[in-house]
């Protein structure tokens, strides 16, 4: 018998090299920048100019609102609220300028394919 052939094979070992993951904030602090409404530094000139302010509630209308839009494919939308009208990006919550109520009447809006009427 030949001692040098055996039927003995190493065990495979799982190699312990344990890849980094990248240092990231945790779900919760993720789902809530996801969840937030963003403003663009012109909606923000021109609610301060206009002196348009939203309580929490409307803030929180707004993106419920935002996020069954999104749902139904709409991409930019307009928001028409009791004092005011908001021209927002959907997909990434955004809203691109604000309108006090008195500007409704007179302006076509354009490059929207949604619009969100809350009361």
């Amino acid at each position: 018998m030949d001692n040098r052939i055996h039927a003995y094979h190493h065990p495979l070992v799982p190699n312990k090299n344990k890849v980094p993951q990248k240092k990231s904030s945790n779900f919760s602090e993720l789902l809530k920048k996801q969840q937030e409404i963003e403003l663009s530094k012109h909606a923000s000139d021109r609610m301060t100019q206009r002196n348009i302010v939203l309580s929490d509630a409307d803030w929180n209308k707004m993106n419920e609102k935002l996020d069954e839009a999104k749902y139904k494919g709409v991409k930019e939308s307009l928001v028409i609220m009791s004092d005011a009208a908001f021209i927002v990006n959907a997909e990434k919550k955004r809203v691109i300028t604000a309108l006090d109520k008195s500007e409704l009447s007179s302006k076509i809006f354009t490059n929207i394919n949604g619009t969100i009427i809350i009361d």
